[in-house]
């Protein structure tokens, strides 16, 4: 008889062993599950903070994109209405033509005689127009 109780005895400080391993285990495992339920709440934020900068951004280009077509519609004219400006008075060389010059190697002494233009104005289309 003894040795059944004995045996019984070992079996259940094997079931004790066994019960507090697998409630360390569970308590481990828990703490993993709420760090990453944690991480997880964290990274759904992060997304939502990414989502509405990436809204405001999605605006903005929209009214820039509108912004945009507007100037092309008002600048759309102008090389037409230069060209009429050039047009009315043939005898002065345009600031186009005083460019042309520039890109052409012409001196600033050479841009006031030939053109009509100011000292100050021979020295801005050197700079602008002029080889670097």
């Amino acid at each position: 008889m003894w040795p059944l109780v004995l045996f019984l005895a070992c079996l259940c400080i094997g079931n004790a062993v066994a019960l507090y391993w697998l409630w360390r285990e569970k308590q481990h495992l828990k703490a993993l599950y709420d760090e990453q339920c944690k991480q997880t709440q964290q990274l759904q934020q992060r997304v939502q903070n990414l989502s509405r900068r990436l809204e405001g951004y999605l605006i903005g280009s929209a009214q820039l994109g509108e912004e945009l077509h507007a100037l092309k519609k008002d600048i759309a004219p102008l090389p037409e209405k230069i060209l009429r400006m050039e047009q009315k008075d043939p005898n002065s060389l345009s600031f186009t033509q005083a460019a042309r010059l520039v890109g052409l190697g012409a001196s600033i002494d050479d841009l006031k005689q030939s053109c009509g233009i100011s000292q100050s104005e021979a020295e801005l289309l050197q700079r602008l127009h002029g080889k670097k």
